[in-house]
């Protein structure tokens, strides 16, 4: 079967009025959230901090959604700020032991930035994914950052419909909150303290979960 491509942008910003609304409904836990057979935006939305587990195991996407490509850019200046590709799998390439794989290997990523980063107002986050045998609809992300306790702001962005066998790319468009000298300050004698947690839904259901932690100390 032929491989289609799909290209599209979404601007989709976090905050304003539906985070306010968000932030009035009653707290969950990351244990109540453990428990619950179906996990949906509106839970995750209910979460004030970062997790400490995966909501979710590898197999829940059923969907074979695979993300091959990423890249950060400053919107301002348009200078590429981190690029990583997903190498391909040769044809006929040799096959690993599942049994001795992490099975959460690819759900974590660690990211080291100057400290100018943080004095970045918008960044374009272009991603590229796969997506396996079945159609997938209503394709979401909401992603929260956090830094220590406090969650510095979420992120709740649409993919749409994506075809089967399809090849995707994504520009989601991130606003950054603005920080005083004093959080500038902390966040970059604070490596890893900073974290984000990125929840992909299908149909209103999670079916991916995966986390990340950050420094802004390079080159110092």
């Amino acid at each position: 079967m032929s491989v289609a491509s799909a290209e599209r942008k979404s601007k989709k910003k976090g905050g304003g009025l539906s985070g306010l609304l968000r932030k009035e409904k009653e707290p969950v836990t990351e244990e109540e959230l453990l428990r619950k057979e179906v996990i949906t935006p509106d839970d995750v939305h209910r979460l004030s901090g970062s997790m400490e587990n995966y909501l979710c195991p590898p197999e829940a996407n059923i969907y074979g959604i695979d993300f091959t490509r990423f890249k950060l850019r400053d919107m301002d200046s348009q200078t590429v700020l981190f690029e990583v590709a997903k190498p391909p799998v040769p044809e006929g390439g040799e096959e690993f032991d599942s049994d001795d794989m992490d099975p959460n290997a690819g759900r974590f990523v660690r990211y080291q930035f100057t400290p100018e980063f943080l004095k970045l107002k918008t960044v374009g986050a272009t991603v590229e994914f796969v997506v396996g045998e079945q159609p997938v609809n209503k394709f979401r992300m909401i992603e929260k950052h956090y830094f220590k306790d406090k969650m510095l702001k979420c992120f709740d962005f649409e993919f749409g419909f994506c075809i089967p066998h399809s090849r995707n790319t994504v520009e989601h468009i991130y606003e950054f909150p603005q920080l005083d000298a004093d959080e500038i300050r902390e966040m970059i004698e604070s490596p890893y303290e900073t974290r984000s947690d990125s929840f992909y839904f299908v149909e209103d259901k999670l079916i991916m979960h995966n986390k990340a932690d950050y420094a802004y100390n390079g080159g110092t």
